[in-house]
């Protein structure tokens, strides 16, 4: 008696397994998300639009002198890999953000 009730155990998580496995599996194609929204797209106040030419170049205090003076924004926010930076957002402050090596990979208002 005890051998039924084996086979009926393993016989229904097999059949649950190939249930799931079946509405894992779909054939629909799947639209690609869309990109995200740039917080520079509504207004540039920051002025980061007129600096984005700097964009792949080494980083260092006199070019960021140079990128904030022709920005005309407030305040500017050199963010490096690792750092701990606020989230609030500030339409005058221009964003620099570095890579590991130092080299700028993009520019934003933030």
């Amino acid at each position: 008696m005890i051998m039924p009730l084996k086979s009926l155990s393993t016989l229904g998580g097999a059949l649950l397994l190939a249930g799931c496995t079946a509405m894992m599996q779909s054939n629909a194609p799947r639209e690609p998300a869309p990109p995200p929204p740039r917080v520079t797209e509504g207004g540039d106040a920051c002025g980061a639009g007129r600096v984005q030419d700097r964009v792949g170049r080494h980083y260092d205090e006199s070019l960021g002198d140079s990128i904030r003076s022709e920005s005309g924004a407030g305040v500017l926010r050199v963010m490096r890999p690792g750092e701990a930076h606020t989230l609030e957002y500030r339409g005058d402050r221009l964003n620099v953000r570095l890579d590991e090596d130092g080299v700028i990979t993009d520019i934003g208002c933030g």
